[in-house]
């Protein structure tokens, strides 16, 4: 796979490349991890590779749920158990974590290829504290821009907390995690362990 999203011929396509694309940049943020790595919180904040991953699936989710207009509530709540949707609980794990991360893109993918019309109209969850009162609707298009925002904005953590827990960065991760023939860069491979 290319580093960048190869040329797009329409709108459509640039939307739906680039959010694949940044969803490949953080899923290979988790490459090589272990479980309680993908735990890690290795910043000021509680952000772990796990939680992010974990928080994008729902994330996409909750807006493709939009979009086909299904109801769950007047807010986005990160989890019905009152659990913290950015890390990884302990019965949790990575593999899981990506699993229903590739099930939400998946299915987002699916029903934005049946809409014909991004300007198609979604309805805005009124009462939603993150939503200005005067909005009553969003389009596709906008969720789409929404979601590869998220997506991104996301990703940006994911890189420093991976950084930080073992110094690997994107392009070697990404050479590794897809196998790159020719990489043009080194890919990342798990440091050995220290003997003696």
């Amino acid at each position: 796979m290319p580093r960048v999203v190869p040329p797009v011929a329409d709108e459509r396509t640039a939307l739906t490349a680039y959010l694949a694309h940044q969803r490949r940049a953080l899923r290979a943020t988790a490459y090589g991890l272990t479980d309680e790595q993908a735990r890690t919180a290795a910043s000021a904040s509680r952000l772990s590779i796990g939680g992010l991953i974990k928080h994008a699936a729902r994330c996409e989710g909750f807006w493709t749920d939009l979009v086909v207009q299904r109801r769950h509530g007047t807010r986005h709540r990160a989890d019905e158990s009152g659990g913290d949707e950015f890390q990884l609980a302990p019965e949790e794990s990575l593999a899981e974590a990506l699993a229903a991360y590739a099930a939400a893109a998946e299915r987002t993918d699916a029903v934005i290829a049946g809409i014909p019309d991004l300007g198609q109209a979604v309805p805005v969850p009124q009462g939603a504290p993150w939503v200005p009162a005067e909005v009553k609707e969003w389009s596709v298009r906008w969720v789409l821009l929404h979601l590869i925002e998220e997506t991104a904005r996301h990703g940006g953590h994911a890189d420093v907390i991976r950084e930080t827990i073992d110094g690997a960065t994107f392009d070697p991760l990404l050479a590794a995690a897809e196998a790159w023939p020719d990489p043009w860069v080194q890919p990342w491979e798990a440091a050995s362990p220290r003997v003696g």
